[in-house]
């Protein structure tokens, strides 16, 4: 089981998007957080080929806090089905790592 995970999601606006990640920082659910955007969505909902503009949330956390934070993302999300994708972080700098674990205590 990885210690650490990078949880995303998308929004269909940047202020959304930062207001999720300041929340997840503010709450210690998150060690930090990248918003990148605009970048272009396709998908089908309800039955359509959609193409939107979203902007991706990506945060930073360790792997016991994960579940928390997707909670808060889906208590703050605007989207019926939001993406929340939790991926694990397989390596990096023990230093960073570290950081990261001390940023996400509460």
């Amino acid at each position: 089981m990885p210690e650490h995970v990078i949880v995303s999601t998308t929004t269909d606006r940047e202020e959304t998007a930062r207001e999720l990640a300041g929340k997840a920082v503010e709450a210690k659910l998150g060690a930090c957080a990248q918003i990148i955007g605009p970048i272009s969505s396709v998908y089908r909902w309800e039955g359509r080929i959609r193409t939107d503009t979203e902007w991706r949330v990506e945060i930073k956390t360790a792997a016991d806090r994960a579940g928390a934070l997707v909670e808060l993302i889906r208590e703050n999300h605007g989207y019926d089905v939001p993406e929340i994708i939790a991926t694990p972080i397989e390596g990096g700098s023990a230093e960073y790592l570290a950081w990261l674990t001390g940023e996400t205590r509460p």
